[in-house]
Order: C-alpha cells, then structure tokens, then sequence
C-alpha cells in the first residue's frame, strides 16, 4: 500500500489567490482634477500593493454625486452586486466623495450596506482608515461624507452668487439667453452700444 502525498499550489503560504475587484470612478464636471484617469491610478497602485486583481470597471464620467439616477454605472454596479451577477470580492474606490455626495450621509452608507450585505465591501483607497467596521472608521466615514455633501452644497452657494453677479452687471453666463432676452454689447464704461444679433 502506498501513501501519496498530494500538495496543493493554492493551500501554499504565499500562494494566495488575488481578490478579484471592481473599480468604480467618478468625475464630475466641476473636479477635473479627480479625473477618471488619476483615481484609475490610484486605485490600480492599492490593488497591485494588496494584492488585488482588478476585474471589472464602472466609471460615471460628467456626473454630479448628487443622484444615484444620474449615474448609470453605479447603478449597474449596485445591481450586480443585488443579483449576485458580480464576478469580484470587493469594490475598490478612490476616496468617499467619489462614491458619492449624496446630501443625505444615510443615503450613501444605504448604497455602502446593499454591497457590504452581499458579502461584497467597499474599500476607499485614497481615505486614512480602513473600512473595516471599527468604531473609529466608521466615525470618519461618516464625517466623510457630510463633509462631501456639504462641499456640494457650499459649492452650489458659489456658483449661484457668481450667477448673480454677472447677471447684476448684464452679463449671461452659459447658454443662450432665455426666451424673450436680447443680448447687447456693451463697452467698459458699461454704456449700452448695440443690440447682439
């Protein structure tokens, strides 16, 4: 009788599978120096530091964090993750904004939890914490995002007050002036000096 001795290469120390990931990135057309690209980077040099093997993008290129309705590839992401459609262990993201500035904290962590519950967490590559559920991750998380929702607000609050200014002076910002407005030329004095075509 004969014994055989069977050595399997993936029970071997240091033969660890890599976890198989997805990326999500978002840009919105107020950061562009949070571009799709930078975060791709970042989150390739986490992955290829942790041993991560990333296996799926989702990318939100010109979408505001506001609305999960405006953002079609973190909707597919969530989706696959609910119907277990997902071929990844984890979701590797830039930092807490990207995930979203959604105005309600509540609502971000919700999005956080659906994958969190399919055994499938989030990682924020970029944030100083791991996301690894302790009391104190999760304060900063938390404070994380009010403050992601508050720099969209804040920001919001800018842009209105620019608007206003120009307009105040005469000046329309962006598209063609609305229905019923003429748009006139005027020198720097500002004295009216002739009707736009």
């Amino acid at each position: 009788m004969t014994n055989n001795l069977v050595i399997r290469r993936d029970n071997l120390p240091g033969s660890e599978k890599a976890r198989r990931a997805a990326q999500y990135v978002r840009m919105s057309t107020d950061e562009q120096d949070y571009s799709t690209l930078n975060q791709e980077d970042a989150i390739a040099a986490y992955a290829a530091a942790h041993g991560i093997q990333i296996v799926r993008k989702y990318s939100d290129e010109a979408r505001s964090g506001l609305d999960l309705n405006r953002r079609p590839a973190l909707k597919s992401l969530l989706k696959d993750v609910q119907t277990k459609q997902a071929d990844f262990e984890v979701i590797l993201v830039y930092d807490v904004s990207r995930w979203g500035r959604f105005q309600d904290a509540d609502e971000s962590a919700h999005y956080e939890y659906l994958c969190k519950e399919k055994g499938i967490p989030v990682i924020y590559c970029a944030e100083d914490f791991e996301n690894d559920g302790s009391l104190a991750s999760t304060l900063l998380k938390t404070l994380q995002r009010v403050d992601a929702a508050g720099y969209s607000r804040r920001l919001s609050s800018k842009v209105f007050a620019g608007h206003c200014t120009l307009g105040s002076r005469g000046f329309w910002q962006g598209a063609p002036p609305g229905y019923g407005l003429r748009r006139s030329l005027i020198d720097a004095s500002p004295s009216y000096s002739s009707e736009c075509a």
